[in-house]
């Protein structure tokens, strides 16, 4: 559901496709023959020259080895994450958290201080003026894809980094959908399709389903923190126990010698994809350092980094309600698939040989650019599924959100919950449909209220009224109230993404992010609030009860104790002393209960024989 207008007409260049990875970042667009990538591969390198100058790409790689203080590679794996997420892996990078880093991750490079969305934008830019110098024409368009696995802050980082370099990222999309569409598994008719993308820095994997052009994703998972980044880590430490037991000294420390290593074990893993042995080879310091790789020894050592790409496999295929006989192809994405290891674990646990025949590294970018072309409408017959910006959902007691349809959702999407009566007797329900990321009604945008009408009177809790929520293709919500028992209905169509443009969206967004803490916090003083008013009210009913007269004064005195504890917490903007007190009440009252139940049985079996 798109939150812009987008004028193709009057449009400067070609939409681009743009695969921002973690190892190496590609751009592509679609020409009338399909897609191609222009200019080549640009590895996900950003360094800051002594002069200042922010150099990224190729140039940025050979800086790895002289300045290593002043480059950053694997951005990817940092994209949208905190301080505290990444300090293990802090140990084996050469560049630094700036000081002024809090909340929100900062590198120090040399004397520049970016953050990762910048870092991205850098080699974003880098590929834009790449392919303008190729085509000759100006780029300010794009689709660029993440994992399917990202997150929200993750994805939010991407479309940041994007606008940084003045490019308008009309649609993220996931990594695996756009490999699909690049071998052109669209133009089966009907299928499943697995798609497993080991890239440098992480893993996903999506379970698909093709109907007449259209991709449907059952279900995706992954790991946001596992690649090929961590093959090369691992031989990278056993290089350095070598080392440290031949030379007698520790070389983790020196980020020159670190980065030469690097290079050193990524060659020989590349290698092993295509002969049976190789030698990781490395001099530093007038030193040398050989050590002989059969391929037999890597795999026996990667067995377990594999493994774990198997486990979310298993849990996809089990989200997704299918069985392994039942998928029809296997794609392969990434630079990681090359390994030999990785296609026969692939082809055992599938049962299907997996489509190598593109080049894995150009897959994702390759099939951006086919969802750039149907964005741009020079590709026809195909529909590309879009997501909601933001969340859907109904007020409910307390001033509540209760969200039906999550952010991010591929449309067409539809949910249905059930509520209830919170009043005795109650013969009409207001529905008041919001959208936004925020706990509270308040803080979200009112979309329509309506009422459903002529309800039976019944006592509070009994009524089951379905609320439907139904997103079609072409962004409109049509909601339906439904009460269960007499079928009585109403309807309601609005246009969620009516009025907000693309800042607004991202704006409430981040003020979901910001205000999370807060927001949670209040929801359970809310939630607790509306349990004490339930109790409350029942304890009232309770009173004209011939069951509360039966009982004796010390319990009928607890009660009343426990009620006015409850009543003198109320307004505390603190659940769980509310709640303690509700656990109380409900202690006192047990007996009260029994005996209304007791009281309901003999009126219900009087006169009736056995």
């Amino acid at each position: 559901m798109s939150t812009f207008q987008i004028d193709f007409g009057n449009q400067q260049g070609p939409i681009v496709g743009i695969d921002l990875g973690t190892t190496n970042s590609l751009i592509a667009v679609m020409e009338p023959a399909g897609p191609r990538i222009l200019s080549g591969i640009v590895p996900s390198v950003v360094s800051v020259a002594p002069t200042g100058e922010v150099i990224a790409g190729a140039a940025a790689r050979e800086m790895l080895i002289t300045h290593p203080e002043r480059s950053v590679y694997s951005v990817k794996r940092l994209m949208g994450r905190s301080a505290a997420d990444i300090e293990d892996e802090l140990k084996l990078f050469p560049f630094r958290l700036a000081d002024s880093s809090g909340s929100v991750l900062k590198l120090q490079l040399g004397e520049k201080v970016m953050t990762p969305p910048e870092v991205s934008a850098h080699i974003l830019r880098k590929l834009k003026l790449d392919a303008e110098a190729e085509l000759g024409t100006p780029i300010t368009q794009a689709v660029i894809t993440v994992p399917a696995y990202f997150n929200d802050a993750q994805r939010q980082a991407t479309k940041d980094a994007g606008r940084i370099a003045g490019l308008d990222v009309l649609r993220l999309v996931n990594e695996p959908t756009a490999a699909a569409l690049a071998y052109g598994l669209d133009k089966r008719k009907e299928g499943i399709v697995a798609v497993y993308d080991f890239g440098g820095g992480t893993f996903d994997i999506s379970i698909l389903r093709l109907h007449e052009g259209i991709f449907e994703v059952l279900a995706t998972n992954g790991d946001t923190h596992l690649g090929g980044d961590d093959i090369d880590n691992l031989l990278l430490r056993i290089a350095f126990e070598d080392i440290q037991a031949e030379w007698g000294e520790d070389i983790s420390s020196k980020s020159d010698a670190v980065q030469l290593l690097r290079r050193a074990v990524i060659h020989t893993k590349e290698k092993l994809s295509f002969v049976p042995s190789a030698v990781i080879d490395f001099e530093y310091a007038a030193k040398r350092y050989r050590r002989e790789m059969p391929l037999e020894v890597f795999n026996r050592l990667i067995q377990p980094i594999v493994e774990r790409t198997l486990a979310p496999c298993r849990a996809c295929i089990k989200d997704a309600g299918v069985r392994v006989e039942d998928m029809n192809e296997v794609v392969m994405v990434g630079g990681s698939t090359r390994i030999p290891l990785v296609r026969a674990e692939v082809e055992k646990l599938f049962r299907a040989r997996p489509h190598t025949e593109l080049n894995p590294d150009e897959v994702v970018a390759l099939g951006a650019a086919v969802q750039a072309g149907i964005l741009s409408g020079d590709v026809q017959d195909q529909l590309l599924l879009d997501v909601t910006p933001l969340s859907l959902g109904i007020e409910t007691m307390g001033g509540l959100v209760s969200k039906l349809i999550h952010r991010n959702s591929t449309i067409p999407a539809s949910a249905t919950e059930q509520f209830t009566t919170a009043v005795d007797g109650q013969k009409n329900v207001l529905i008041h449909v919001v959208q936004g990321e925020r706990e509270l009604v308040k803080d979200c945008r009112s979309l329509a209220r309506f009422d459903l009408k002529d309800l039976p009177p019944m006592p509070a809790g009994l009524a089951r009224i379905d609320v439907r929520f139904l997103i079609d293709a072409n962004g409109i919500l049509n909601v339906t109230a439904r009460d269960v028992r007499t079928g009585k209905e109403q309807t309601m169509d609005v246009k969620p993404s009516y009025g907000l443009s693309d800042q607004q969206v991202e704006a409430m967004i981040l003020e979901s992010f910001e205000k999370a803490q807060d927001d949670f916090k209040e929801r359970q003083v809310r939630e607790a609030r509306v349990e004490a008013d339930t109790i409350l009210a029942a304890v009232k009913k309770a009173r004209n009860d011939e069951a509360f007269r039966e009982l004796p004064p010390d319990a009928r005195a607890a009660i009343d104790r426990d009620v006015e504890q409850l009543l003198t917490v109320y307004n505390e903007n603190d659940h769980l002393l509310i709640r303690e007190k509700i656990d109380q009440l409900n202690e006192s009252t047990h007996a009260l209960a029994e005996n209304m139940m007791n009281t309901a049985v003999r009126g219900a079996l009087k006169g009736t024989k056995i």
